[in-house]
């Protein structure tokens, strides 16, 4: 907890949670609306942080006089208590001590996360719909609601591609340490000679845009087609020409969207989407500008970084961090923290490497 006080510099985040309270009590501030939303977002963010710091300091505190009280009475039921708070307290502080390394520009926001099979047949469309259902378990265990956008399905089984948003805070600084190449081995189901199949699916993982981020997209940039959604085997979910796929003909890029039941929910979705996209590539291309400036050519983000093997042994490696679990079907099934931690501690390493060469 002192490390986590020391990273933070409380004495330095009440002085700017001081300088925005007065930012947002002045009469002129939503004259300029889009910097009154920053100042306002912005103060809220960081009273919540100081909140919740100073509450985990005061419990960490009470933890002492709990076991005092405790030892002192003979009361079994109270150190029990006191050990259940113990763990509690831990958690907590865990918890804090990764977000305190969430600190990239758009780390706090909501994240867009877009899985595609890439190599291996129809073993890689099975294994992208496996991810999927990984990250959505993963979002519900902790609380966090989803909105599946698109789904494009794979003719024998599985998906070629889908798009959800997680809906929380930090999701996109959280699982943004996920994008890049997932492979999976095991004795392929589809394989009737019963052998071992290696499959491929790509993750991108994109901060949700929001108002402040001045992404202009004029009508004559896009082309905009509609058609009519599809479930699992080509069969129709909706039987109105209402999904929406976009354009964007100066960059290619392409989305779509058939979730919704209206072709304007299609459409919007499918822009924000695009937004997201573009605000990407926007975070892309300023990044490999500082890294021309640096002669830095190395790029780790897209590359293989997980491996899940199912046969002849059974373990979830990320090949980045080096940390590793022997149960893939938890894995699988949402327990990914473990990696989730280890990626941002990874993360966090590489940068400061990076600042200090």
């Amino acid at each position: 907890m002192d490390s986590i006080e020391a990273v933070l510099d409380l004495d330095k985040l009440r002085a700017n949670v001081a300088v925005l309270e007065e930012e947002a009590a002045a009469p002129t501030l939503w004259d300029a609306p889009e910097n009154a939303q920053q100042v306002t977002s912005r103060l809220s963010f960081l009273q919540g942080q100081l909140r919740k710091t100073e509450e985990l300091r005061g419990r960490i505190d009470d933890l002492e006089v709990l076991f005092e009280l405790a030892e002192s009475e003979g009361d079994a039921d109270a150190q029990r208590e006191a050990e259940d708070e113990l763990s509690d307290v831990r958690r907590a502080v865990e918890e804090l001590e990764v977000r305190t390394l969430l600190s990239g520009e758009y780390d706090q926001r909501e994240a867009m996360v877009n899985i595609r099979a890439e190599a291996g047949g129809v073993d890689a469309a099975d294994f992208a719909e496996q991810l999927q259902r990984m990250y959505l378990r993963w979002a519900e265990h902790k609380g966090y609601p989803t909105e599946v956008l698109d789904t494009s399905y794979a003719e024998e089984a599985g998906i070629k591609s889908t798009t959800f948003a997680v809906k929380a805070p930090y999701a996109y600084g959280t699982l943004s340490v996920e994008q890049g190449t997932h492979r999976m081995v095991r004795i392929s189901p589809y394989d009737n000679q019963g052998r071992r199949q290696t499959s491929f699916a790509g993750v991108e993982v994109l901060p949700v845009v929001e108002q402040t981020d001045h992404i202009d997209i004029p009508e004559n940039e896009i082309r905009i087609d509609v058609f009519r959604s599809s479930g699992p085997g080509g069969q129709s979910v909706n039987t109105t020409d209402s999904a929406i796929r976009i354009t964007h003909l100066p960059t290619g890029i392409v989305v779509s969207c058939q979730n919704e039941k209206s072709q304007i929910q299609n459409r919007a979705a499918a822009m924000r989407v695009l937004q997201a996209r573009l605000l990407a590539k926007r975070k892309e291309e300023e990044q490999a500008k500082l890294n021309a400036l640096k002669g830095d050519s190395a790029g780790s983000w897209g590359n293989q970084m997980r491996s899940y093997v199912l046969q002849p042994y059974q373990m979830v490696k990320d090949l980045r961090t080096e940390h590793e679990v022997g149960n893939p079907h938890a894995v699988l099934d949402g327990e990914i923290d473990g990696f989730l931690e280890a990626g941002i501690r990874w993360r966090k390493q590489q940068e400061q490497a990076d600042a200090d060469g």
